[in-house]
This record gives structure tokens, sequence and C-alpha cells, in this order.
């Protein structure tokens, strides 16, 4: 079976992060203002935003980064190969971690649902909830980019706490081997 080259792998985690963090940051500023609104007096309506297509594309960016961050980490868990004996403080370490991962995962998406939902058109008495308009508020899409920065580094964190032995010694070989060519 080939091993998995988990450089190639961290950087697709990494690019997903990084892009849906830039997305959310491009949704904050391209939401639907207060302003865009549009009432005549029991009824109102808001115009559509480009926050919505880039609220769709930071969800899919998130889950597909979750998807492979939690798969590295399966992988790790399942692998045959020998591992280190973990000890219980780093064994509850990396569970504490694995949970912060799914609980920032979790909340980045309440928020990029619940904004990207809202900054869809709402025709005049077809709001998002009731009939009524809403209009996201300052700082909902960062919250979210924050959020899905901090379930990267939790995920790294745990695949930095669960390598094996085996192969932290084959990384430190490349490195011995690949000074001793640069020579």
């Amino acid at each position: 079976m080939k091993k998995i080259r988990y450089d190639m792998v961290f950087s697709m985690l990494l690019f997903l992060a990084l892009l849906a963090f830039s997305t959310c940051i491009a949704a904050e500023f391209k939401r639907s203002k207060s302003k865009d609104m549009k009432s005549d007096g029991k009824r109102c309506s808001l115009p559509g935003s480009p926050a919505f297509g880039l609220g769709i594309a930071a969800s899919i960016c998130l889950l597909a980064a979750q998807i492979i961050g939690i798969s590295i980490i399966a992988t790790q868990f399942c692998s045959k190969d020998e591992h280190v004996c973990i000890n219980p403080r780093t064994r509850i370490m990396s569970i504490t971690l694995l949970l912060l991962s799914w609980v920032s995962f979790g909340f980045a998406i309440f928020l990029l649902g619940v904004g990207t939902s809202m900054n869809k058109s709402q025709m005049y008495g077809y709001g998002w909830l009731d009939g009524e308009c809403y209009v996201v508020k300052d700082g909902v899409y960062i919250g979210a980019a924050l959020l899905s920065l901090a379930m990267v580094i939790f995920i790294l964190g745990v695949t930095l706490t669960t390598r094996t032995r085996d192969h932290q010694r084959q990384e430190e070989q490349g490195r011995m081997q690949g000074k001793e060519d640069g020579r």
C-alpha cells in the first residue's frame, strides 16, 4: 500500500482553509446592508447580494477542509504502523483538540448558513422569516472566518499530537539525506 503524502494533503487542507477564510472576508464586505432594504410600510424587500454565493463557496471549502482533516486523523489512528505509546495527557489533549475542531466547524457552518440565507434576494412579503426582512449584522462573516482558521489549527494540533514514531523517524532520515545530497 502506498504511503500517504502528508505534505500534499496538508497543503490542500491549508489551501481550502485560506480560501474559506478569504471568501468569508469578501462576503462580509459584499453582504446586504440596511440601506439596501426597501419598504412600503408593512412589507419589505432586499435585493440579492454577492455574499450569497461567497457564503456558499466558503461553506463548501470549510466542509471539504473538515473532511480532509478528519480523514488525516482517521488514517493516523487506523494505521498499521507502530504507534507511539500515547500517554494519557497527550490523549486528552488530542481528544480536546478534536472536539474543539468540531465545535468551531459547527459554529462556523451555522454562522455561514444563517448569514448566507439572509443575503439571498428577499421579495416583498416573502422575507427571510415570517415575511420580514433581516440583514446580517456586522462581523458575522468575520466570526465564521476566524472559526474556520481555528478549526484548521485544531486539526493540525491533533495530527501533530498523534503522529507515529515511525513517521517521525522517516522524516528525520529524509531531512538528513537531503542535507547530505545538498553538500
